[in-house]
């Protein structure tokens, strides 16, 4: 799971509906090739912008490529997409590089994010953590999304909460960033964290 092609997003009206009254940007973080444009195009209602470039045997000696070897593309810039929730609360996603060279572009992209999904490979876990490391450094919260690959180990949710270090309020949860109702179900599981630590905010 979670490297194929994500199947072609719905294309139907570009323009948001007059009712809608709040636009919320998350972001879709990760390491390299862990599947990031393929679940911000599973879950955009529009076309998604994609910024893909095709990998060069200089990006080779730089980029771990080990176990993908059907990886060819890599995203240079940004993948972005917009999910409509309901009438009122649209989200604007945005897919971040997952190379440590395009860490300027990454930190521009936090600003004005609200929270951020951290996708994540069991196969090489310990790559997420440079990842959620720069969220807290600029105190962005986040939920994070085990993206289950064909030929990734299985492990349990609790197993890999305590090898990432979570905090016990950080969601984990599984995906396949191919499926639109299972990339769905993880989006929601970080938009809830953000409205329960709204709601914390608002009464301390």
């Amino acid at each position: 799971m979670g490297s194929a092609p994500a199947s072609e997003p719905a294309t139907g009206d570009v323009h948001l509906p007059p009712s809608v009254q709040t636009a919320v940007k998350l972001l879709v973080v990760g390491h390299f090739a862990v599947g990031k444009t393929t679940f911000v195009g599973a879950l955009s209602e529009i076309r998604p912008l994609r910024t893909e470039e095709v990998m060069t045997e200089a990006g080779a000696l730089v980029d771990d490529l080990a176990g993908m070897t059907d990886k060819t593309t890599t995203t240079v810039a940004l993948d972005f997409g917009r999910l409509t929730l309901n009438n009122r609360l649209v989200l604007y996603l945005f897919g971040t590089p997952g190379q440590q060279r395009f860490a300027p572009l990454w930190h521009d992209m936090t600003r004005g994010a609200l929270g951020a999904l951290v996708l994540a490979d069991t196969r090489r876990l310990g790559q997420s953590f440079e990842v959620m490391g720069v969220l807290e450094e600029l105190g962005l919260p986040y939920a994070v999304a085990l993206n289950e690959f064909d030929d990734a180990p299985a492990h349990g949710l609790d197993e890999v909460r305590e090898a990432l270090d979570l905090l016990p309020e950080t969601p984990l949860v599984r995906c396949d960033a191919r499926d639109r109702a299972s990339s769905t179900r993880a989006l929601i599981a970080l938009v809830e964290h953000l409205l329960t630590r709204v709601g914390h905010m608002e009464h301390t």
